[in-house]
Order: C-alpha cells, then structure tokens, then sequence
C-alpha cells in the first residue's frame, strides 16, 4: 500500500516526507538519472515498520533539471548536509537508503552520523576506480584531463576537480550497520571493489547474480522488494 506524501522544501531542495507521523525516519537517496518520487516502494515497507520516509531530488534531477546545476560531489555533499541536519534535528532515530551515486555521496557526506541502519543499493564505494574506467573506455588520460579541465563522455562529463576530489578523499570511516544489495553483472563497480569495504565496515552483502547495476531487468524488482524487507527493521 503507497505511503501517505506531502511535499516539502528543505532550503531550496524539493522533497517528499511519506509514511505516517513517526519519530523514525529514513533518508532516502536515489542514483544517477531517478527523484524523489522513486522512493514511493520503499517507503511503503518502511511505513509498514513504522519509519517515515524523507526522499529529496539531487542536483538536475527531478524538480531539479533545467535549473543550470551540477550534479556532482560539491554540489551533492552541499545538499546531503542540509538534508542531514533538518532530519537529525527532527526525527529520534535516522536510518538511511542510498542507490549507486546517491550511496557515494553518502559516505562522503554522513560518515559521522549515528544511522541507525544503512541499505546501499549498487553502491559506488569506490569513485576513483570508476572514474579510471572511464578513462580506458573513453580513451582519456589524466594529463589529457588536466589540460582540458572536463571532457565530455556517453556516460557523465569527466571533470579535472572532481577526479582530484576522489582522488584525496576516498572513503574512510563508516561505521553503521549496513545492508547492500549488488549485482554480480555490475559494470560500475568489480565485485572485489564491493568485498572489500564489506570486509572494512563490516557490511551485510546480498549478491544478485543474474542482476545488472540498475537492477531494471524482469525479475529485479522482486528481488530488490525481497531484500528490503529483510533489510527494514521494525520500530
């Protein structure tokens, strides 16, 4: 059964709060190319638990395109810390579900939050391994980049300051409970990628073998709904 929604504005960020009043909420961030409103299944198990659900659209995403933003660390890490301080200031307990990029500006973002529990979706844990993929698929090296400053790409836009930020920052300290759902056809992220910062953090890992990143294929569905409602804790 759907949620009930209203809208909000946090400073300029279109959101969505679902589920009944609860001082349980879980923040959700979704990936490349979604919005808030793809919350609108999860949010209907995590209201069954008891949680509310409080999705937001990133940057040229949702309510958010044609604005002339970015869609990138800077601007996505701007944004999460509004967003975590509003529900951390409002709510009793936090819990969190991040997909794919939303889930990298996660970590960067919250790694000193006290989560409840985190779900992380095809995960991007590690940014910089992405980015030197795209070079060798897109034949471009880093003096090339450095020159140019940002090279377009079928994919995203490679840009000079963002490969220099995931560069210096990698992921370091993460420390909630965390359930991840990954895909064994991941094209984005090598499964020894996802094995290690399980093994560093401690993480709970569900392997989808058939599934791709986007988890978008007959059957994905399904297995996605499975996961979250072992992954959802009751209040």
């Amino acid at each position: 059964m759907p949620a009930p929604v209203q809208s909000l504005n946090l400073d300029g960020i279109p959101a969505l709060l679902w589920g009944a009043p609860s001082d349980h909420v879980f923040l959700f961030v979704h990936g490349k190319m979604a919005s808030k409103e793809c919350a609108e299944a999860f949010a209907g198990i995590a209201a069954e638990r008891g949680w509310q659900t409080l999705s937001f659209d990133l940057p040229d995403h949702g309510e958010r395109r044609g604005r002339g933003e970015v869609c990138d660390v800077f601007a996505g890490l701007h944004d999460l810390q509004i967003v975590g301080e509003r529900a951390f200031s409002q709510w009793k307990a936090v819990a969190l579900y991040a997909c794919s990029l939303g889930a990298y500006f996660s970590l960067q973002a919250w790694a000193d939050r006290p989560f409840e529990r985190c779900l992380f979706q095809s995960p991007i844990v590690n940014m910089e391994h992405l980015v030197r993929s795209m070079f060798q698929w897109f034949g471009v090296t880093e003096e090339l980049l450095e020159r140019e400053r940002e090279i377009p790409t079928p994919i995203d836009t490679l840009s000079w300051d963002y490969f220099q930020f995931v560069r210096t920052h990698p992921v370091g300290r993460w420390s909630p409970p965390t359930h991840i759902l990954y895909a064994a056809q991941d094209n984005l992220q090598p499964r020894a990628v996802i094995d290690e910062f399980c093994a560093a953090h401690g993480c709970a890992l569900t392997v989808s073998e058939r599934s791709e990143h986007a988890f978008m294929a007959p059957g994905d569905e399904a297995v996605v709904e499975a996961w979250m409602r072992a992954s959802i804790p009751g209040v």
